[in-house]
């Protein structure tokens, strides 16, 4: 019996690069882009063995726990590391790279999360992008939790390494990821004897296999169910619109927070409207209340509910609220907010009449 998901015919190289260039469209750069198969931390772990090597010295910006692991893959890599420490209520501002960067001037690898999704901040790559580039550095830039949800312009920010991954704000599946490579950065990676190679993390590879073989056979059998939803990814965000699709995940954000402000026992997590990230809403829980709890007894009224309870030592005072694509929608902040209000026993008006005030596309 044939089945839609399972007899569909081979993914053409064709196809392939011809998602890859809908990819670099929706990053606004001209660089090359590999498309890897597998979810984001694999080219993120690829960026980073290549770029780094005994005897660099890599900043690594740590404004979450994206940050956390990069610092370890880079020195796994033997690259000496100095860490730039934000709170995670906060965000990272351009002087505080600058002054790294000034206080160490053999820093020749930067690495950024663009929005962490974990605990709500986003920084301001834009900015940050100006200060790596006079420096000379070599910049990387985690985007998964950004792209389609802010704006994302890699050549114009000097953006040497660009990770992005379709599972959050693109609305798409986990298991398919891409990267845009700058020249100067495939020449790092070309001259770094430890650079991964012959192997599933090597970027290289797919250069040396596929980029300048040009595009004519793809190196191996792609993951072609998440090749195909990636493609629908991209095509309803060009249908929508990318700045319609940005725009719904900022409203999505500012009502939430609007809203939650407006309920007792919680509170934003990120101080700073301007530090908060539009793909996911963090809130802190007060007056005692566990936070892993109510997101159970929240999801056992509405089991459908964007909501989780933050990671490791955040289970007990973080809520987040997560925007992804769909779930980026006024219904869903107000029946969130609602949500939220009965399991604290809070009248839910207040919330949901900011909420609607504060929805603005």
């Amino acid at each position: 019996m044939s089945h839609p998901l399972l007899d569909l015919p081979p993914l053409t190289a064709e196809r392939f690069a011809a998602i890859e260039r809908r990819v670099a469209a929706l990053l606004h750069t001209e660089q090359d882009v590999v498309i890897t198969q597998g979810e984001a931390l694999l080219p993120l772990e690829g960026c980073i063995r290549g770029g780094a090597r005994p005897g660099s010295t890599a900043l690594n910006v740590v404004t979450g726990p994206y940050g956390q692991t990069f610092g370890n893959w880079l020195r796994d890599a033997g690259a000496t590391v100095v860490d730039l420490e934000v709170p995670f209520h906060a965000a990272v501002s351009a002087q505080d790279v600058a002054r790294a960067l000034s206080g160490h001037p053999e820093i020749d690898f930067v690495s950024l999360v663009h929005a962490e999704a974990a605990t709500g901040n986003t920084n301001p790559v834009a900015e940050i992008g100006e200060v790596v580039r006079s420096h000379g550095a070599l910049f990387m830039v985690d985007a998964v939790a950004s792209v389609a949800a802010e704006p994302l312009l890699v050549d114009a920010w000097g953006v040497d390494l660009c990770v992005i991954g379709a599972q959050k704000a693109m609305g798409g599946p986990a298991g398919v990821s891409a990267v845009s490579v700058s020249e100067r950065a495939w020449r790092r990676l070309a001259d770094n004897p430890a650079a991964p190679r012959r192997s599933y993390l090597s970027l290289l590879d797919w250069k040396e296999r596929w980029i300048d073989a040009g595009r004519k056979a793809l190196p191996h059998a792609p993951a072609q169910l998440e090749m195909l939803a990636l493609e629908a990814c991209l095509e309803r965000i060009e249908e929508a619109g990318l700045d319609a699709v940005i725009a719904r995940h900022r409203a999505a954000a500012a009502a939430t927070r609007a809203g939650a402000a407006a309920l007792a026992a919680v509170e934003p997590y990120v101080y700073r409207d301007e530090d908060a990230a539009p793909v996911a809403t963090t809130l802190r829980t007060l007056d005692g209340v566990a936070a892993d709890g109510l997101v159970a007894r929240a999801l056992a009224l509405e089991p459908g509910l964007p909501l989780v309870a933050g990671g490791g030592a955040l289970a007990k005072e973080m809520i987040r609220v997560n925007h992804y694509g769909r779930d980026a929608d006024p219904a869903v902040v107000v029946r969130t907010l609602r949500t939220l209000a009965g399991v604290l026993e809070a009248d839910p008006e207040p919330a949901v009449a900011a909420a609607d005030a504060a929805w603005q596309v």
